[in-house]
């Protein structure tokens, strides 16, 4: 029965978590420090599918039954990764890259069984297209919504919104960055039903 599983997210984005907490079942957080170096050549829904693995069997080793969510996202635009910007200089270089153009957000999602050993992914990629942005916007939406820790510098679910010509994705969640569409299917497949 899905009451008897213990569900772990392993990340500790409150993005995420506020977007599992959309599903109403009960579910921990654990912190799994992997290192998010890319590596050399990979491309980007591979480098999110392998941190999302790498997240989730990071935190199962300290859970010997339980289903280990992990999630990764790899934003990307003309062949540069956007990373989240930190700081508000970062974040001017990033919208003007972006201004006019479609940016790559992909997000992967995994499922681990602890106790099965068995693992459910999926990569939902998703393409926004960006309005065409002049300095004055990009800086008044900046001072707004300081959006620094958001890959991409602009928050979908806020006003960056307004930044935003066109989002194509089968699961607008996964620009927020947890796919629950992809997530609750990995989540029936592992025989856990969040409806009961």
């Amino acid at each position: 029965m899905p009451s008897t599983r213990r569900v772990v997210l392993a990340s500790t984005s409150k993005y995420r978590r506020g977007l599992l907490e959309r599903l109403g079942m009960p579910f921990e957080c654990a912190d799994p420090q992997v290192d998010e170096a890319p590596q050399s050549g990979e491309a980007p829904p591979a480098t999110a599918q392998r941190l999302a693995e790498a997240k989730a069997r990071a935190v199962a080793i300290r859970f010997p039954d339980a289903l280990i969510i992990g999630s990764d996202q790899v934003a990307s635009c003309d062949g540069a990764k956007l990373d989240k910007p930190g700081n508000h200089a970062n974040a001017v270089r990033q919208l003007t890259l972006v201004s006019g153009k479609t940016a790559s957000f992909d997000t992967a999602v995994v499922l681990f069984d602890t106790k099965s050993k068995a693992l459910w992914t999926r990569v939902v990629p998703c393409r926004v297209t960006f309005r065409t942005l002049d300095a004055q916007q990009i800086e008044r939406y900046l001072r707004l919504e300081q959006p620094y820790d958001c890959a991409g510098s602009a928050k979908a679910e806020g006003l960056g919104i307004a930044l935003i010509a066109r989002i194509d994705t089968e699961d607008p969640t996964a620009l927020i960055g947890l796919p629950l569409i992809a997530l609750g299917e990995l989540l029936r497949d592992a025989g856990f039903d969040v409806l009961g």
